[in-house]
């Protein structure tokens, strides 16, 4: 008999994050309600660019990509765990379970590149403001937005890839509510060290050339902010980059935790995960339409109001 892959392992049972039945309940509603407010706030976002001449802008335009890449990557997860916590078969097949894989890093691996590309737009427009609108028009933006896309390819075909060689057996019982790298390595039937080590040099090297253009930027703009001598303009310009500093600290955090070490599980990991795959698609909105005020107007202005409705004095 074969001992590939596809013969010895027909499907996975994912355990998902509760066992019992009214936990279950509890689950479904709670992480429903959040898809909905997620496609809706990201859906929102995105048409609203789109449609809103005044913010046809190079930073708009990356926040409206952004917003497409937090829709698709919680996709990517919450509708085959709103299934499981609805259903008594809990089984993936292989396949599904590498191609969820490769879509998780895809999605994933892009923003990590979109978010790095973002904080260079930032240095770009504070440090060189007079020839912002040169050096990040419209056809360079595309063409490092696609960049992006590629890049983000390429990692995630790598991981499936290397992830599909490994050889399972016994339990085929995945504790996570989706298919990733390290709980699908912890069923192989061996350590294959050597490969344990190219998929963390993986995901080891776009984390490091992230954070080495992030930091380059951020201590860019740091010095470019510290030489502004209007009190106004110091605070406009930090302004302008906290959103998107915290937008980066929400992301790449639960991901450096998850990512940059060996294949071991932890109880902590499902919490973790929740972070990155649910919440942050969820606030990155709330972020960017809170701290914008230009991004609320264009809002309203889309309801039909010409400015926000003032609040009752009551």
């Amino acid at each position: 008999m074969e001992n590939g892959n596809r013969s010895s392992v027909p499907e996975f049972t994912l355990l998902g994050l509760a066992n019992s039945s009214w936990m279950q309940m509890l689950f479904f509603s709670l992480f429903l309600l959040l898809y909905l407010l997620i496609l809706l706030g990201n859906l929102l976002i995105t048409v609203t660019v789109y449609l809103e001449p005044r913010l046809h802008s190079p930073m708009y335009f990356f926040l409206s990509c952004l917003s497409l890449l937090d829709l698709c990557y919680s996709t990517v997860t919450l509708p085959e765990m709103l299934v499981n916590l609805l259903s008594d078969n809990k089984n993936i097949s292989f396949h599904q379970c590498i191609v969820q894989l490769f879509f998780l890093h895809f999605f994933g691996g892009t923003e990590c590149f979109l978010l790095t590309l973002m904080a260079y737009d930032r240095y770009v427009a504070i440090s060189n403001p007079l020839h912002y609108n040169q050096l990040m028009n419209i056809d360079r933006c595309c063409w490092l937005v696609a960049s992006t896309w590629v890049a983000g390819f390429m990692h995630s075909f790598l991981q499936a890839a290397l992830t599909a060689k490994v050889t399972f057996c016994g339990l085929k019982i995945i504790d996570h509510f989706f298919c990733d790298v390290h709980p699908l390595l912890a069923l192989a039937c061996t350590r294959d060290y050597f490969l344990e080590a190219m998929i963390v040099a993986n995901s080891g090297t776009i984390s490091l050339a992230c954070f080495v253009v992030l930091l380059a930027s951020y201590l860019g703009i740091a010095v470019t902010i510290l030489r502004i001598r209007s009190e106004h303009g110091r605070s406009k310009a930090f302004s302008t980059c906290a959103t998107h500093l915290l937008v980066v600290t929400l992301f790449f955090g639960p991901c450096v935790f998850i990512y940059m070490r060996p294949a071991v599980n932890y109880p902590a990991d499902k919490v973790v995960s929740v972070l990155y795959t649910v919440l942050t698609p969820l606030l990155n909105p709330v972020i960017y339409t809170l701290r914008n005020q230009e991004v609320k107007l264009s809002m309203w202005r889309m309801c039909g109001y010409a400015k926000p409705p003032a609040k009752s004095k009551g």
